[in-house]
């Protein structure tokens, strides 16, 4: 049975949860993301939207792990051993994998079972892939990932982080790739994620409802006439997606062409040095987002810009400075920060977050990308409005 999902572009504000999925769509070695909020603020609505304005992805016919078939070095064993001698892989295009984990998911459902009896018996090595086999080269989505069990958060970070599954028993292993990006979203009245966890997640955030009366009557009417219509519902907003689907394809091909400075990673260290972040992820981090972020405007080179949006997604769950500190008082120690590091040409006002709401990308006013680097997701979601103006032009 087919399922309508809602429009990822017909979402209504949530700006800072979007900014953070493109990203790690262009780019999912940021390492995934963990969104933190109350329930009923659109997170599984968003994630599951996500996978359906992500481009295709070309597999090899058959493979139950989506094996690229141009890139021998992240294939599966079987894949590779016919890849060698030169025989030319059947190549299937299909949309990128959604895989969500149940909380009931077991270790062998998740990571695979080999079957140690038969390969005694037999000599041929068999193994049933799991669910990280289903999500290489996808989404792996965890809803309520705080009360997942600890055992299986680990394996998937690890796998999340390494690129691959290897699965032991007996003496006897296995290992395929498992390349995915990694999204976890959590209800904190519901328990909190341990630390060493919560360190593993590139980006986090948290959400909140809409406070403004205008934005909750638009979200109520959209569901609605989603509800009542949804084929007709995503027809409307088809265009949108696949403008959206087009840029994220854009942005992942500049990826690799996009400098770093020297004056910038400098930047990026001294951020994370100034919340006392533990170890290099928040580093590494932060230059990695501020990549994707330039990409996304289809900029060459990382600006001071993008490492001050990327810090604050990369930070607040990396703070260690706060003894039990409100998401408030978090915020305000990650500004403090941002301010000492900033150039002296910028002035204070042009650091402090907006306090005003952000319209939806399709409403935003036409600005010069960066006048609204302050709100934190203004600089891309203003070259979106952009995008889309222009493409409607052409369409016209």
């Amino acid at each position: 049975m087919k399922r309508s999902v809602f429009p990822f572009t017909a979402l209504v504000g949530q700006e800072k949860m979007k900014t953070a999925l493109l990203l790690n769509a262009v780019d999912p070695a940021i390492g995934g993301v963990l969104i933190s909020g109350q329930k009923g603020t659109g997170k599984s609505t968003a994630v599951r939207a996500l996978a359906h304005i992500l481009p295709q992805i070309d597999v090899v016919q058959g493979c139950p792990y989506n094996c690229d078939p141009a890139d021998e070095r992240m294939m599966c064993p079987s894949c590779r051993e016919r890849f060698r001698p030169g025989e030319s892989l059947p190549t299937v295009s299909r949309p990128m994998p959604l895989v969500e984990l149940p909380l009931s998911a077991t270790e062998d459902r998740v990571i695979g079972t080999l079957h140690v009896e038969q390969i005694l018996a037999t000599g041929e090595r068999r193994f049933e892939p799991g669910l990280l086999a289903a999500a290489n080269r996808g989404i792996l989505y965890v809803d309520e990932v705080n009360l997942l069990d600890d055992h299986l958060v680990d394996i998937l970070l690890d796998a999340a982080a390494s690129g691959v599954n290897l699965v032991e028993r007996e003496g006897i292993s296995f290992v395929h790739p498992a390349r995915f990006m990694l999204v976890g979203t959590m209800n904190p009245e519901e328990g909190e994620l341990r630390p060493q966890f919560l360190d593993r997640f590139g980006l986090s955030l948290t959400v909140a409802g809409e406070s403004e009366a205008m934005q909750r009557r638009r979200v109520v009417s959209r569901r609605i006439a989603f509800d009542l219509d949804p084929e007709g519902f995503v027809a409307g907003y088809a265009d949108d997606e696949e403008l959206l689907t087009a840029l994220v394809d854009r942005a992942r091909a500049r990826l690799p062409q996009v400098m770093v400075s020297d004056e910038m990673l400098g930047r990026a260290v001294a951020l994370a040095q100034e919340v006392k972040a533990q170890g290099h992820r928040a580093d590494i981090g932060i230059v990695k987002t501020a990549r994707a972020l330039a990409a996304f405007l289809e900029e060459d080179e990382v600006r001071f810009d993008h490492i001050r949006d990327a810090a604050r997604f990369v930070l607040p769950h990396r703070i260690t400075t706060v003894a039990l500190a409100t998401a408030e008082q978090i915020e305000e120690k990650l500004e403090e920060a941002l301010r000492r590091v900033a150039d002296d040409r910028e002035t204070a006002d042009d650091v402090q977050p907006s306090t005003g709401q952000i319209e939806e990308w399709e409403d935003l006013p036409m600005q010069v990308p960066g006048s609204m680097a302050a709100s934190n997701v203004g600089m891309l979601f203003t070259f979106l409005a952009e995008k889309k103006k222009s493409f409607s032009t052409r369409m016209n």
